[in-house]
């Protein structure tokens, strides 16, 4: 398929670039307002200050925001020809946390490495390094994903990367990074018989885990219904969904909730969406889900420019930033509002966390970098050495093949 015309309109800078950047700048400044909420009786209690989590996010967020001014400075090309040693990297140091004496062992989980006064969690720097590795490899190799020899390399290192998680334990972790990976290996043209028998041997791995392992098997029987075990196994839940009822539609007041009061554990990381529909009500957790909604689709906004430029690299790689931001922030809030089965993974630019809202913003710059290369030639320059060929996903002339099973 010949190269699709630069037309004028793609020329123009886009009229939506400011979204990205206020979408993620609103985020952040509601998880201050709401870390500071609802962490002040916990911190007061524990640390004597009651703004020490506060504190703590603030400074988090200005490494942050420091390391995406630096990071969105690299351009994408330098990225992809560094996947390789970030994979190798990622791999290194979940190795390193499961060593006793260096992992850090929380609620029996060995997922933080303590450097010093702070804590690393392995598992969100794998993320980031996955993503950029599978954009890699997959911009490079996509007409070779419908060979099995090609096809099994991204899903074997996805395999080592998942047994590493599980071995931490970190189900949530593997369960995000595993479903981007497989929506950017079918983005990028992989067949749909090799998708779709990889997706049921997921889905079958998953089970087996959840059957076999009596804490997640709990976690699963509990969360259909939390309240058979309200003062047990569903304490957690159950408070979290007291804390919507409460909320009614425009919330008790900032300040005001009752649960945060030692009633419902994790209020200021895992179940901080919780208090949020507890002080702001219904209108409040709405706005939220706007703000996600729109951040998501400046980003897929990005994916279809990326695509009309054949910069594939950019797009790969903005679109796994899209599926992984949406579906954590998608299982985060069905946690707490009773729509999933418990899983520890935090609400981006919102929950208190570390290595995890770094790793956030450092998404954040590589979306913020593709944009502003799409905006310019410079950007029209790299499409052209990341473009192999045209994604068959969008080549009507191979749409045939896909469907069929049969070789290109």
């Amino acid at each position: 398929m010949s190269k699709l015309p630069l037309t004028a309109a793609n020329q123009e800078t886009d009229p939506y670039a400011w979204v990205l950047p206020f979408c993620v700048a609103a985020l952040a400044s509601i998880g201050v307002v709401m870390v500071a909420s609802a962490s002040v009786a916990y911190a007061a209690d524990l640390y004597g200050d009651q703004w020490y989590f506060l504190k703590r996010h603030l400074v988090f967020l200005a490494v942050g925001v420091s390391g995406a001014f630096v990071l969105s400075r690299v351009s994408l090309s330098t990225w992809s020809n560094l996947s390789w040693t970030l994979l190798i990297f990622a791999c290194a140091m979940l190795l390193v946390v499961l060593i006793p004496g260096v992992g850090r062992a929380v609620n029996g989980s060995m997922r933080w490495i303590a450097l010093g006064p702070i804590t690393v969690q392995p598992a969100e720097i794998a993320k980031f390094c996955c993503l950029v590795f599978f954009a890699s490899f997959l911009t490079r190799r996509q007409e070779k994903l419908r060979h099995w020899s090609s096809f099994m390399v991204p899903i074997s290192v996805l395999a080592i990367v998942a047994i590493l998680l599980l071995l931490e334990p970190d189900f949530g972790s593997v369960v995000v990074i595993a479903g981007t990976a497989l929506a950017m290996v079918f983005l990028a043209g992989a067949r749909l018989p090799h998708t779709f028998m990889l997706v049921a041997l997921a889905a079958c791995g998953l089970v087996m885990m959840a059957i076999f392992s009596p804490y997640r098997l709990q976690r699963l029987t509990t969360f259909w219904d939390p309240w058979a075990e309200q003062y047990a196994a569903g304490y957690q839940l159950t408070q979290s969904l007291i804390a919507f009822g409460r909320g009614e539609w425009f919330g008790v007041g900032l300040g005001n909730s009752v649960q945060k009061l030692f009633y419902l554990p994790e209020a200021h990381t895992d179940f901080v969406f919780a208090i949020l529909a507890e002080e702001w009500g219904l209108v409040g957790g709405l706005l939220v889900i706007a703000l996600y909604s729109a951040l998501t689709w400046s980003l897929l906004r990005l994916v279809r420019r990326a695509l009309q430029k054949q910069a594939y690299f950019a797009a790969l790689l903005t679109f796994g930033i899209a599926v992984l931001l949406a579906g954590q922030a998608f299982v985060n809030m069905g946690v707490a509002s009773g729509l999933l089965p418990t899983k520890g993974l935090t609400l981006p630019f919102v929950s208190s966390g570390g290595s995890s809202l770094v790793v956030c913003f450092g998404l954040f710059a590589l979306a913020w970098r593709a944009q502003k290369e799409l905006n310019s030639e410079q950007g029209d320059d790299e499409g052209r050495l990341a473009r192999i060929s045209q994604l068959p996903i969008f080549n009507p002339l191979q749409l045939g093949d896909r469907k069929t099973g049969e070789a290109a």
